[in-house]
């Protein structure tokens, strides 16, 4: 699997994941700098090559001077991620029909940086972790668990049983900022097409709402994500 871009490599590095090698574009500038230099103390190989010759291993084409080859992406499993729980409750995030790599990226970059404890994505109608949704996330997918499951409706059974209260996030529901995130939450963002599959939503505990105060009534998925996680993340703060 390749990695791409600098923000990417750099997280990359900064996780514990092994890294067979890196090329880079000759006479290294600015942060690739920093990236080799933090790679050489990794005992990572790195080998330069014309910038024409990362164009043609490109997959991304906005490799920036640089690309990290690893193994294929990791996949967790979903008790993987219910033990990875803090003091404060679990976090997970479920994403029923996210099709869109550029939505998955974004959501797996929220999710990091809200302190989520892992995404859950399906196995069928779902982007996977791919090196464009590795470089969308800008690396954050090196530092969260993602969780592949053949039915997310299961899913959501066993975090239910678990004891983590799910939430559908969906625009006909309750208002979020009425709600208590407080324990262990688990929200389910649907794709910006369908939203919430239907079976979906009834196996949920509730469904929520961001109010919406403008002419247009829809936000993208991984904005409206966003503001949910940070709800999630408000009502935990001291």
């Amino acid at each position: 699997m390749k990695t791409e871009g600098r923000n990417a490599v750099l997280e990359l590095l900064r996780s514990d994941k092994p890294i067979d090698k890196i090329i880079m574009e000759k006479n290294p500038q600015g942060s690739l700098k920093l990236i080799y230099a933090n790679a050489r103390e990794a005992g990572v190989p790195v080998r330069f090559e014309e910038k024409t010759a990362l164009d043609r291993q490109s997959v991304t084409g906005r490799h920036q001077g640089v690309i990290a080859y690893t193994a294929d992406f990791e996949y967790c499993v979903l008790e993987d991620i219910m033990q990875n729980k803090g003091a404060k409750g679990g976090f997970v995030i479920l994403c029923d029909g996210i099709e869109d790599v550029h939505n998955l990226g974004s959501i797996i970059r929220v999710a990091e940086c809200a302190g989520a404890d892992g995404v859950v994505i399906p196995s069928v109608k779902s982007a996977s972790v791919t090196e464009a949704v590795m470089r969308i996330s800008a690396g954050a997918a090196n530092h969260v668990k993602v969780a592949k499951v053949p039915s997310l409706n299961a899913a959501i059974e066993q975090l239910k049983k678990g004891g983590y209260w799910v939430y559908a996030l969906e625009a006909d529901g309750e208002n979020i900022y009425k709600q208590d995130f407080s324990g262990n939450v688990a929200l389910v963002i649907g794709g910006e097409d369908s939203g919430v599959k239907r079976l979906t939503r009834e196996r949920c505990d509730k469904v929520v709402s961001l109010p919406l105060l403008g002419k247009v009534n829809s936000l993208n998925a991984s904005v409206a994500l966003g503001i949910a996680a940070y709800e999630v993340v408000r009502c935990r703060l001291d």
